[in-house]
């Protein structure tokens, strides 16, 4: 793993899916096998190492942030869109940690997306806000499929445990499922319920190396259109029949 502190030029920016995205860090530890970063981040950072094996640090993030929130209308921000904010260096560098006690000065609304249980430690400081979520991407209900695909993230049980300590503080909170993994949904559904606000559902756009990864590992009905269909209409029928909250977002 090749790690760098560098000083970025922004780290306050502008963000399709919400107002602002903030990303503390260049790279991901996690290497998720289907994060869609890892098709272009490597071009728009210079690195040639491949995904997962480089991380930069945005040491000048937190007094980044201070002086933008200063200029920037009032949004949501979304902490983070392509690496997670709660990676193992987070627990050295702490600038996530740090990022979000500027936000909560200036109370922008935060959404918190993450793999990782790392973000408990940060439950003092989410408290602070009038407007955040919190929320973990959960992609299966099989540990053994999780491990394949997202083989740094903190285990599925892990990440259930913490929604549901998050949610107990009256903090409100989602599941991201997505990409779409191999499992069963109506045990996924029920893993997720009543440890959280909101189910968030999505799918994934296969790039040819992941296909290949799903011909390795024997799970090549999964990169079907027929499967995601089937999936996602039991994934809903569930999440209806257990009266649960969800939208289908592509």
């Amino acid at each position: 793993m090749i790690v760098k502190e560098i000083r970025a030029s922004s780290i306050l920016n502008k963000s399709k899916i919400y107002d602002y995205c903030l990303n503390p860090y260049t790279g991901c530890q996690f290497n998720c096998r289907y994060c869609y970063a890892r098709l272009f981040i490597r071009r728009f950072s210079g690195h040639k190492e491949p995904w997962g094996e480089f991380v930069d640090v945005k040491i000048n993030a937190p007094e980044l942030l201070k002086k933008q929130v200063i200029r920037a209308r009032k949004g949501k921000v979304w902490v983070s869109s392509v690496t997670d904010p709660y990676q193992f260096l987070e627990k050295k560098h702490e600038l996530t940690r740090q990022c979000l006690k500027e936000l909560a000065k200036s109370q922008f609304p935060v959404v918190i997306q993450t793999k990782s249980e790392l973000v408990l430690r940060d439950l003092d400081l989410i408290q602070e806000f009038e407007d955040i979520e919190v929320g973990f991407t959960i992609t299966t209900d099989d540990e053994r499929v999780a491990k394949l695909f997202e083989p740094h993230a903190s285990p599925v049980k892990q990440r259930l445990m913490a929604l549901e300590k998050i949610q107990a503080q009256g903090i409100r909170t989602f599941a991201f499922i997505g990409p779409i993994l191999p499992g069963s949904p109506e045990k996924l559904v029920a893993l997720l319920e009543g440890k959280t606000d909101n189910v968030l559902i999505d799918r994934m756009n296969y790039m040819g190396s992941i296909k290949g990864f799903y011909y390795r590992n024997n799970l090549l009905d999964a990169t079907t259109n027929r499967f995601f269909s089937e999936y996602k209409n039991r994934l809903k029928e569930e999440l209806r029949k257990r009266g649960m909250n969800f939208e289908v977002l592509f």
